[in-house]
């Protein structure tokens, strides 16, 4: 899955220097998102002059502001079609290698049960989660080293929080300690996923095989063969069912608590009116891009969950290639 791009000399135009591009691409695009952040604390700065006394603020100026954040917003869509266009290639260059490597081993690895299934589907998939998946870890890590030292200055003003009481930068730690909290309830609570997602691929894989077969030979694809297949996929589909039912009762409860926890935070700074409207506005939207970035496990489980039962797969297929026996290839 790896070697095959990034140590293939082939391949070396895209695999490192295709990496470093994202990397400054994202970056960038963060940088972004930090001059919108600003752009809304001035903006509500405004709003809050304007309201506070009529005439205080002309129509001229405050569409003027409002002209000033097209020209963001433009930056930023080019940006983010550009990085995005570039990364579908970057990606698909990947399965391409991934693709000429299992090919290549064709001659070991076609008497493995799903064979054509996990050259053709399991690195189709791979390449689409990688995709998803690394693009956003990544930009979580670059948003919180951008914004984490936005939301500590800006925790200056926070005197004291609820529960905490007087706590320097306390608006970080509560970040931090949220974020974990949820990472660490929902790994539990979804512990039993990806064995069900790997098991799922297993049972698809049979079914599929069994119908295809019966393209070409009449004796095979019999009704009660495929009653018994379809019996396995119906099993295992509703066992994922259940136990994606109370994982997402606990996800979004998390996720929607979450909404309030800064507003919460700043309960005793706004009603001693220790800050303006602009300031409050930096202040919930910085603690949310850091909350959101710590969160990044909490919000990708289901992606995450997938990507396992596909490695798992890929894993067990390369072991093909050194003639590892096939039940040291299960998981």
């Amino acid at each position: 899955m790896f070697r095959s791009f990034f140590l293939n000399k082939d391949w070396a135009v895209w695999a490192w220097p295709g990496v470093l591009l994202i990397v400054a691409g994202t970056w960038y695009q963060v940088q972004v998102n930090v001059m919108i952040n600003e752009w809304f604390g001035g903006f509500y700065d405004l709003v809050q002059k304007a309201l506070g006394q009529a005439g205080a603020v002309t129509l001229d100026e405050y569409y003027g502001f409002i002209l000033t954040f097209g020209k963001i917003a433009g930056i930023y869509v080019i940006v983010a079609v550009v990085l995005s266009f570039y990364t579908k290639h970057w990606v698909f260059r990947w399965r391409h290698a991934m693709n000429d490597f299992y090919m290549s081993y064709w001659a070991k690895l076609r008497h493995i049960e799903g064979a054509s299934q996990r050259v053709q589907e399991d690195s189709r998939r791979f390449a689409a989660i990688v995709e998803t998946l690394g693009a956003n870890f990544l930009e979580s890590v670059l948003t919180l080293v951008a914004f984490l030292p936005i939301l500590w200055e800006l925790s200056k003003a926070i005197k004291v929080v609820p529960m905490f009481g007087e706590v320097a930068h306390a608006l970080v730690y509560i970040a931090i300690i949220f974020a974990l909290f949820g990472t660490a309830v929902l790994a539990v609570v979804g512990i039993k996923l990806p064995g069900l997602e790997f098991n799922n691929q297993k049972v698809e894989a049979a079914y599929r095989k069994e119908l295809v077969f019966g393209e070409d030979q009449e004796n095979r694809a019999e009704p009660p063969t495929i009653k018994e297949l379809f019996f396995n996929v119906r099993k295992n589909y509703f066992r994922l069912f259940f136990h994606y039912m109370y994982f997402d009762v606990a996800k979004w409860s998390y996720l929607q608590f979450g909404v309030l926890v800064p507003y919460i935070a700043l309960g005793p700074t706004l009603i001693g009116a220790a800050i303006t409207l602009g300031v409050m506005q930096q202040i919930v939207r910085a603690f949310g891009q850091v909350e959101s970035s710590f969160q990044f496990l909490v919000r990708s489980w289901n992606i995450i969950v997938e990507l396992i039962s596909v490695y798992k797969r890929l894993r067990a297929f390369e072991r093909g290639i050194a003639d590892m026996p096939q039940e040291s290839s299960e998981i």
